[in-house]
This record gives structure tokens, C-alpha cells and sequence, in this order.
């Protein structure tokens, strides 16, 4: 089978496809034939040798979001399960087939489009459950930066469906706002503009109650300071490179931040976790949410797929298909 590595850091060009032994399931995994992969950003960071919260061995593998059908358990796993369509967020992706834990296995219901599937596993539940930690209320208004990435544009539907007032977004580039308004912003910003946050101020005079993001450094700093009092910011990531800090006389103003990580949520909480993977799944069935897919590349092109991301060009999801 084939699959996807690089054995050094760089550019998009040092991504490899080789041809490798079919992997064998161990205790508590099956085996899918994957049949489709949602591409990840922060691999374009892993791939490329930043230090810091991205350092990531060699030999890289390339994380990714599978949908495809078992075709094989391990020892511990139900035999049953065999032929099943499922989805999961996996280290080694970009391959034919891959081997996954069955406990965090997202069921894919008949019918789903293959671009919500790979959102199951871990774009849509991110999305959701960052917005529950901001602990949103109806009528209440959010900021939801990077709107027009891959959990991004879900978080901006998720907050309409969640009774959101006004809903502030952040993208990188003007020929994102009509793709972002589409989904529901009421209002759209170009975070790469100087005076972003005073446009901000000006949507959302008494500040904002919720945001959301993934961007940290300065951006992080900007945003905790746009906050209404009793406001929420929720982090799960920092693409930047940046943690970011933020003063203490910021939270002694009656403001707060969060840290999420979608590994570390199911740890502490698995049975809540499972319910999001479920609750979103049941969203995408409605139709109150939808996973946009900017192109589908071949495996073969994973180096395009990286390119798309280092250019920051991507409207929604990005899949490869074996």
C-alpha cells in the first residue's frame, strides 16, 4: 500500500508517497481502507521544523481525519465490525489504510457526504464543544476567528444553531468575506488589517461575550482585550507559533480564557466526548450544518494539498481521496 512521509524538514516538497507493508491491527484497533482523508493545517507546521509547541519527529508522518470502512479488528474488538464505515482522527493519514483505535471510531451514517464524515472525528465536535466551554448563551455575540478554515467555518454555523446574536469573523483575506457571510456571519474582518479589533469595537460596541480560535500570540492578546466584562475566550491552538500572554489585570477586569484540546477533553470526559461526536453527526443529518470541501486531491498530491495551506488559500475542507 502507499502512504505519505518526509525525513526532513522544509517545504511541501519533502512529503514522499512509498510503498509499505499493509499494518496489522494490535489489541483494542481495527484496520480501514480509507476512503478519504481530511488534511489537517497544523501539519504544514509539523512538516516544516517549527520549534516550539510543533516540534514533531522524523520520520514525519501527516495527521488526517479517514473515513473509510473496517476491514479488519485486532485482538479485543468485535469481529462484527468488519465492514463498517466509520471515521477518526488518526497520526498516519495519508496512506490507503490505516490502522485506529476502535474506542474513538465516529460512526458515519448511511448517506453523509464524505466531507461532513471526516468532520465527525474531530473538526465538528471541536467546534461545538469550544463554543459550550465559552459557555454561550442565547442572543449572546461571538468572535470566531479563521472563520474560513476547516473547524472555523463550522464554529460560525454552530453558533447560529447554538441561538447566537451577532457573530464577528475573522478571516485572512477580503476574498473570504462573501464565503463566510454565506454561512452566517453578520459580520466579517480582514485580521491582517491594523485596525481589526477597532472594527470589531465598532460591530460589537459593549464587547464581545464569547470567542473562539486557534491563532494565540498577539492575536490572543487582541482578543482578550475586545472582551465584554464577564467575557470568554476559548484557545485551541495557536497557529502563530505564539502562545501569547495575558496580563492578569486583563482577567482581573471580569474576563476569561480557556485552553482546549480535543485529546485532553476525551480523557477527562470520554462519555461526553462519544455525545459531541454524536450531537454533530445529528446536526450534519438536519442539515442545520454543512462541511464546505474546497477540492478533493489525490493522495498522490499531498504536497499541493500542503502548498493550498502554506498559502492560506483554503475555503473550508480540504480532502485527499487514495
Amino acid at each position: 500500500m502507499r502512504q505519505v512521509r518526509y525525513y526532513e524538514y522544509g517545504g511541501p516538497e519533502v512529503l514522499r508517497i512509498e510503498e509499505v507493508d499493509t499494518p496489522v491491527p494490535g489489541e483494542g484497533q481495527v484496520l480501514i481502507r480509507v476512503e478519504a482523508i481530511g488534511a489537517n493545517f497544523v501539519d504544514t507546521k509539523f512538516r516544516s521544523g517549527a520549534q516550539g509547541i510543533f516540534q514533531w519527529p522524523l520520520p514525519g508522518t501527516v495527521t488526517g481525519d479517514v473515513v473509510g470502512r473496517i476491514e479488519a479488528v485486532g485482538p479485543g474488538v468485535d469481529e462484527g465490525r468488519v465492514g463498517e464505515r466509520v471515521a477518526t482522527l488518526v497520526n498516519d493519514a495519508f496512506a490507503d489504510q490505516v490502522v485506529a483505535d476502535a474506542a474513538w471510531l465516529a460512526p458515519v451514517p448511511e448517506g453523509l457526504d464524505v466531507g461532513a464524515a471526516t468532520m465527525l472525528p474531530m473538526g465538528a465536535p471541536v467546534a461545538l464543544r469550544v463554543l459550550r466551554l465559552g459557555r454561550l448563551a442565547e442572543g449572546e455575540s461571538v468572535l470566531v476567528h479563521s472563520a474560513a478554515g476547516g473547524i472555523g467555518h463550522l464554529a460560525v454555523q454552530l453558533a447560529q444553531v447554538l441561538g447566537a446574536g451577532t457573530v464577528v469573523a475573522t478571516v485572512g483575506s477580503p476574498a473570504k468575506f462573501g464565503f463566510v457571510r454565506e454561512l452566517g456571519a453578520d459580520v466579517v474582518v480582514d485580521y491582517t488589517d491594523d485596525d481589526w479589533p477597532e472594527q470589531v469595537r465598532k460591530a460589537v460596541p459593549g464587547g464581545v461575550d464569547v470567542a473562539v480560535g486557534s491563532v494565540g500570540g498577539r492575536v490572543l492578546r487582541q482578543t482578550v482585550e475586545l472582551l465584554a466584562p464577564l467575557g470568554r475566550a476559548v484557545e485551541y491552538g495557536a497557529a502563530s507559533g505564539e502562545l501569547g500572554e495575558v496580563g492578569v489585570m486583563e482577567l482581573i477586569a471580569m474576563k476569561q480564557v480557556a485552553g482546549f484540546s480535543l485529546l485532553a477533553w476525551r480523557a477527562a470526559r470520554p462519555e461526553q466526548a462519544r455525545e459531541d461526536m454524536a450531537e454533530v453527526a445529528g446536526h450534519f443529518a438536519s442539515g442545520r450544518l454543512r462541511t464546505v470541501v474546497h477540492g478533493r486531491f489525490p493522495l498522490t498530491e499531498a504536497a499541493e494539498v500542503h502548498r493550498l495551506f502554506d498559502a492560506r488559500a483554503q475555503l473550508g475542507r480540504v480532502l485527499l481521496v487514495p
